[in-house]
């Protein structure tokens, strides 16, 4: 057996998704090693600092997760309550005090440390959905409004003010995971209500105040999404410029994808890396499928899907509502994050600026994205040790027998 299979042996949980983490670490310190060489030179270093860089990132990662996946699922619970308030609190001092970087407010400094809590409050909505899901059952729209509407729906706002499209998919993942915890039909089809007449007066104040001004952003790239295809020949070479300039990421991504075949150009060797404004981070997808081909891009897709799956399959033996709805929560969460951010690389869908999970080139979302595998693999290591009928009683244990009954 060899060190790598000895180590997976020893840990607990889902053997897949421990190799899922393994393997997408992997696969993102080679690839931000490559497509990081733009930034080299913008910031004149080497290469070799920012695979230093994503290594440490990718370290911390992995700490993160170890340390969630740890943690007993009873402090999940208490911390749920607590850690939506926390996170609606960070995003409002990111409005009043935090830091512009790419045209976009979505970063605030503490002690010198700069994240998004948008990232943060990801996860602690998946953790309050779970945990009210739990405790009520919300026969009326009064208490469903109540624990449910006006929470999630002010964070999804705050959220909305540095990046329109994290809060509309968020919004989205919150509606499934009440549609899959069987939440009723007509709380659902008023919740859609509410959400769609938010939306239109979220348009009407920007207009009329500017307070939400990523909404002129994302119509912005829906447009020019929808119309680069149909570029007027007819413009002056000016105008026809400017036109091209606004799809230029979209455009020099299809570029890349569609100069490579089956295997690609072969590690190291992308030209688009670089002409793409973002290729470590918002277009990796796209370094990776110029780079190693149709192969590759999609081992990285099955990767994803296959993480989803084990997903589906753990969710299931959860007897708990909470953990159930924990696991399909951070799953979709994760997931259609990595859809989203391919999908925009494949210029199926008009530029987001999402980061590929786990891949991208690290910081917040990378940390934040390794401690929701912890979470997850927190949920199956309890399911494998509470079936394997471990006699070691310590408190670990013993507190996540409580948590789920098999």
């Amino acid at each position: 057996m060899s060190e790598s299979d000895s180590i997976i042996y020893r840990l607990k949980g889902d053997k897949i998704i421990w190799i899922i983490v393994f393997l997408l670490s992997l696969i993102s310190i080679a690839a931000v090693y490559s497509s990081s060489s733009s930034l080299a030179f913008k910031e004149g270093k080497s290469t070799l600092d920012f695979l230093l860089k994503q290594m440490r990132f990718v370290l911390f990662g992995l700490t993160a997760l170890y340390i969630c996946y740890k943690i007993p699922l009873g402090w999940y619970r208490m911390f749920s309550y607590f850690g939506i308030l926390l996170s609606a609190g960070l995003l409002i001092a990111t409005i009043l005090i935090g830091k512009n970087i790419n045209g976009a407010d979505r970063w605030i400094s503490i002690f010198g440390l700069s994240f998004q809590p948008a990232e943060i409050a990801k996860i602690a909505i998946v953790l309050y959905l779970a945990k009210v899901l739990e405790d009520f059952k919300f026969e009326t729209f009064k208490e469903f409004s109540i624990w449910v509407l006006l929470p999630v729906g002010a964070v999804c706002l705050l959220i909305f003010y540095g990046s329109a499209s994290t809060a509309i998919i968020l919004g989205g993942i919150s509606f499934l995971i009440l549609f899959i915890a069987g939440v009723k039909w007509s709380h659902l089809f008023k919740t859609v209500g509410i959400a769609c007449v938010a939306m239109i007066l979220i348009v009407i104040l920007n207009q009329a105040f500017g307070l939400f001004p990523r909404v002129e952003t994302m119509v912005n790239r829906i447009k020019n999404h929808v119309t680069e295809k149909n570029i007027d020949s007819g413009l002056s070479p000016e105008a026809k410029q400017r036109a091209l300039d606004k799809t230029f990421q979209a455009d020099m991504a299809k570029v890349a994808i569609a100069s490579v075949g089956v295997l690609g150009k072969g590690p190291g060797n992308s030209t688009q890396r670089y002409v793409l404004p973002h290729p470590y981070s918002d277009f990796i997808y796209t370094i990776i499928v110029e780079e190693w081909g149709f192969i590759g891009g999609f081992v990285v897709l099955m990767l994803y899907l296959t993480f989803l799956f084990r997903c589906i399959v753990l969710a299931k033996s959860c007897t708990k509502i909470f953990t159930s709805m924990l696991v399909i929560g951070l799953a979709l969460l994760i997931t259609f994050q990595a859809m989203l951010h391919i999908l925009v690389n494949v210029g199926i869908l008009p530029v987001t600026g999402h980061t590929l999970p786990l891949i991208s080139l690290g910081g917040t979302s990378l940390i934040i994205m390794s401690g929701a595998f912890g979470i997850i693999l927190s949920v199956s290591r309890t399911i494998e040790v509470v079936k394997g009928g471990d006699k070691e009683k310590n408190d670990d244990t013993e507190k996540n027998v409580e948590e789920i009954e098999l």
